[in-house]
């Protein structure tokens, strides 16, 4: 198998559940507990804390430990809503291109008397600072934009966005999911009030995440019960998660400027490849990106064949749009982008990571160019 989905989800790396494996079997205590063995637990979340704060540019005190990014993201929302209320703000700014962990959260917290505006990015993927800062007035207490979206890998100008939100009394959330552990990250340096990670796209451990929260009060909390997480997020630490979740942040960070050049290089090279392909269009290709997403449509093809065939290959890709109930639907990244729906029917995003091999991308190619000249046939 062929496993080109890594923006979906990363491999666990072994190395990493084996830091995990003795708080399973050894150090199994919870970490509220006051005995030895709730202590042994208790400081590896600590240590934890302390190595996401390293790498993320903010205080171990304004890191909370989640159940992913969607819950991370989530709550960087409510906690800038119960801001606004606190405030008298009532409005909230977005990128069109957020991920639906954020799009939806949103729409939430409309239903609950908050108006939301959303901003389209330019042709190349990236939203422009100006145009956020067009839309802002007296009344905004959030702006959330993504570090790197998830489907074109563009990266934002996340430090511009930030002062332009903060000139105008807002928050400022970028949901970080895509980036962290690709691409340099520092919450104090580029302004960010509220980051959201998640540990499985980085080679660490699914159903772990964490969200960054610089604000004076804290994050809101949306899950309640014994008060754990400062009371930020009650529930018992998922510690073994927790400490993979650090490791392989650690590891991601660590190795990132040669790992961001190889796999860099490789997506170049598989879409040299595949621009050979009559109709085909590298998305977000003029924007800065993280190194290891390409989406490419295929003018004349559609993705529900496309993956598929892929598959029966032994090649895992996926489809640049989403299907809800059974009907197509054309991706709201690539619309918001301008891109013509005929067109953005045929995204497959091919994503990358450090354990993908030349061989993989060659072999990826080879399928793509065959399958795009027989459907067209």
């Amino acid at each position: 198998m062929i496993y080109l989905d890594n923006a979906a989800t990363t491999a666990m790396h072994a190395n990493i559940f084996e830091q995990m494996k003795p708080y399973y079997l050894e150090t199994y205590g919870n970490p509220g507990s006051i005995h030895a063995a709730g202590r042994g637990a208790l400081h590896a979340v600590m240590d934890a804390r302390a190595t996401v704060a390293k790498r993320l540019g903010c205080m171990p005190r304004q890191v909370t430990f989640t159940s992913g990014g969607t819950e991370a993201d989530n709550q960087a929302i409510a906690t800038a809503a119960h801001f606004g209320q606190r405030i008298g703000r009532m409005r909230m700014v977005a990128s069109s291109i957020e991920h639906p962990a954020v799009l939806r959260a949103l729409e939430a917290w409309k239903a609950r008397g908050f108006e939301i505006t959303l901003v389209d990015p330019d042709e190349t993927g990236v939203v422009q600072a100006s145009s956020i800062h067009d839309a802002l007035d007296d009344d905004v207490c959030l702006v959330s934009v993504m570090a790197a979206n998830n489907e074109t890998g563009a990266v934002q100008s996340i430090e511009e966005i930030a002062a332009a939100a903060h000139s105008a009394g807002a928050l400022f959330h970028t949901d970080a999911v895509q980036a962290a552990g690709h691409i340099p990250l520092n919450c104090e340096a580029a302004g960010v009030d509220l980051l959201s990670i998640s540990a499985h796209k980085f080679h660490g451990p699914k159903g772990v995440g964490a969200l960054v929260c610089r604000t004076r009060e804290g994050a809101e909390p949306i899950i309640f019960g014994g008060g754990q997480e400062r009371g930020r997020r009650s529930g018992t630490e998922n510690v073994p998660g927790i400490v993979g979740l650090a490791a392989a942040l650690e590891e991601a960070c660590a190795n990132m400027d040669g790992d961001a050049r190889r796999v860099g290089e490789l997506r170049d090279t598989l879409e040299l490849r595949l621009a050979s392909i009559d109709g085909a269009m590298i998305i977000a290709k003029n924007a800065p990106r993280v190194p290891g997403i390409s989406n490419v449509c295929f003018d004349g093809l559609d993705h529900q064949a496309v993956v598929p065939l892929l598959d029966a290959r032994g090649i895992c890709a996926s489809a640049g749009s989403a299907c809800s109930a059974g009907a197509v639907q054309v991706s709201h990244v690539l619309r918001g982008m301008g891109v013509p729906d005929g067109l953005a029917k045929g995204s497959i995003r091919f994503s990358l990571s450090v354990d993908t091999t030349q061989e993989d991308v060659d072999a990826a190619a080879v399928a793509m160019q065959e399958i795009a000249a027989s459907l067209k046939r």
